[in-house]
């Protein structure tokens, strides 16, 4: 029995000539613009242009490329240690995309294609499994393919982000600090209609924080906030930055809750933008968290996603 396991991603520029793809792609997702065609791509067009300068500038902040690229790389070599299958990976908007790994999965018997989103969100798990669904299909994959909608409350999940809350705090008192978990923003139109990102995020939101509390982990309080709104809409609130302005002590650490592997919105957008503002308001201490990337943790959440999808 030969098994595949993919994981999915959204993807970043593995080159600064990639981050035009990558925004074209992201604005041309129905999922994330909702207009029909053809006003979708002259939105997305629109957006990418207003913003592939500043775009291409942030990631060559970071090297040229976006970080989710080798920490994704990384998850998968380790996964290959562990797991009875062959490990890929396929990203939503940058190469490799799903249609370039098709050629690769003819030959398996199973193909477990797992979401690096933990919270299902149709922005995210539904585009990237309809997206890799449409090109099994396109190019003849006969194998099963198994996949999982959310798992924001496994216990080794759970497990990873305290650990990684750890490593920011360093040996210090929990109790110096506010915690603030960020989340990646959406549009409050798509919640309303009926998208369960929110209500997974609060869900993790408490799952970390039980697991924070049997660790004997107490931060002076624990707040939920969100990130990276783009336009004139509505976005979940609270936004990041009025969170910072609000709470009046001055050592915060910032968890990226809504991430399991670290890009741009973490490494570039937390760490420095919203560092930033951090500084203009006075902060003594702003830290940001790594997501569980190949952490031993994560690792195990995905073997025991994995496993439980094969014995079904």
């Amino acid at each position: 029995m030969k098994r595949a396991i993919v994981l999915m991603n959204m993807g970043g520029p593995n080159n600064l000539d990639e981050v035009e793809v990558f925004l074209k792609n992201m604005f041309n997702d129905k999922y994330i613009i909702g207009a029909p065609q053809p006003i979708r791509s002259m939105i997305g067009l629109l957006i990418t242009t207003l913003r592939k300068k500043e775009a291409k500038e942030n990631y060559r902040k970071l090297g040229g490329m976006s970080p989710i690229v080798g920490h994704t790389k990384r998850l998968v070599r380790r996964l290959n240690k562990i797991v009875d299958a062959d490990v890929f990976y396929e990203m939503r908007y940058t190469p490799p995309f799903a249609k370039d790994i098709m050629s690769k999965l003819r030959n398996y018997d199973e193909i477990y294609a797992l979401p690096m989103y933990p919270h299902y969100s149709s922005t995210t798990t539904k585009s990237s499994i309809e997206d890799f669904e449409k090109y099994a299909k396109k190019f003849g994959i006969k194998a099963p393919i198994k996949t999982i909608d959310s798992y924001y409350d496994d216990i080794n999940y759970n497990k990873a982000i305290v650990e990684r809350i750890k490593e920011s705090l360093n040996g210090e008192n929990p109790s110096d600090f506010e915690l603030i978990f960020s989340a990646h923003g959406l549009t409050q139109k798509i919640i309303d209609k009926g998208d369960l990102y929110q209500n997974h995020i609060l869900a993790n939101v408490e799952c970390a924080k039980k697991e924070l509390a049997e660790q004997n982990i107490c931060f002076r309080n624990i707040h939920v906030a969100y990130q990276s709104r783009l336009g004139p809409m509505e976005w979940l609130r609270p936004y990041l930055d009025d969170k910072l302005k609000e709470i009046e002590h001055d050592k915060v650490i910032i968890y990226p809750i809504s991430f399991t592997v670290d890009n741009s919105e973490t490494e570039f957008e937390l760490d420095i933008e919203y560092k930033e503002i951090a500084d203009e308001l006075g902060y003594q201490e702003y830290r940001v968290s790594k997501a569980p990337n190949h952490h031993p943790s994560f690792v195990k959440t995905i073997e025991n996603i994995y496993s439980n999808l094969k014995s079904q």
